[in-house]
């Protein structure tokens, strides 16, 4: 098989990540405050470009003025920052004709940037498929590390805090995708060994006992997982104890062509580690 033909022909991977003001009532909407992406290969995820930008919004009330973490956003920080419209040609070729990635993106991101070009009277960049690391998880991982925000998964794993900046958060998501991955691969090597390990409780849902979808409905606070999501179980592995095996994680190989990249990973995880 001509491996070197299936990677040129395969879209490229952009995750991306948004901060934007939270609204304090009802009727305020959401203003993006910085945006942050990196493209990466399909099947060896190597980051090949990155961006990242403050952007400031019409209305520089609407930023507070102190943040609650050390390296928030405030608006000394944007007050010079470019508008949307000044940024726009760039995030929309870093964006338009790839495959979205992102945490939540489907409820929160995507909105957002629609939302944002529509200010501006442009046309809004266009995925080629989106994958959302919060549904996927969720299917494939399970909610073994608790709710499925992005700050509990990376701390499940031993990755850091979250800094809630774009750029440093799609660089964290990847990451912990490439852990789940892994996770995945040594639970399908030893099925029998890990899966006995895993037991059920009345704390614990799981798979065969929720029936529980996520709904569709647009996310009406930052970043928070739906509650209903997914299941839960226990994994036999300690927190943290994964970080040096995933680096040895490689890209897909072309079998898996023609289904979602992020799919691609999980469903062949077990072709991830050589």
């Amino acid at each position: 098989m001509d491996f070197s033909s299936c990677n040129k022909h395969a879209p490229e991977i952009v995750f991306f990540d948004l901060e934007t003001t939270v609204p304090k009532r009802g009727g305020e909407r959401f203003w993006v405050l910085e945006f942050g992406a990196i493209v990466v290969t399909p099947h060896k995820l190597t980051e090949i470009e990155s961006y990242t930008t403050l952007i400031k919004p019409k209305d520089l009330s609407v930023v507070s003025v102190k943040s609650s973490r050390s390296d928030g956003i405030t608006r000394k920080a944007v007050e010079n920052a470019p508008s949307f419209e000044d940024v726009a040609d760039r995030i929309f070729g870093i964006l338009n004709g790839r495959v979205w990635a992102g945490h939540n993106i489907q409820r929160f991101d995507c909105v957002r940037i629609k939302e944002a070009f529509y200010d501006i009277n442009r046309p809004a960049p266009v995925p080629v498929g989106i994958i959302d690391s919060l549904g996927v998880l969720t299917e494939k991982f399970g909610r073994r590390a608790g709710n499925m925000k992005m700050a509990s998964l990376a701390s499940y794993f031993g990755l850091g805090q979250q800094k809630h900046r774009s750029l440093d958060d799609v660089r964290m998501n990847l990451e912990v995708v490439k852990h789940c991955a892994t996770v995945l691969f040594l639970e399908s090597s030893l099925p029998n060994i890990f899966e006995s390990k895993w037991y059920e409780s009345p704390s614990i849902m799981t798979r065969s006992r929720s029936n529980a979808k996520s709904p569709c409905k647009e996310e009406s606070s930052r970043k928070s997982p739906p509650t209903t999501l997914g299941y839960q179980r226990t994994v036999p592995y300690a927190r943290g104890s994964l970080g040096k095996v995933t680096e040895r994680v490689k890209g897909l190989l072309c079998k898996a062509q023609g289904q979602p990249p992020l799919q691609q990973l999980l469903k062949h995880s077990h072709s991830l580690l050589r």
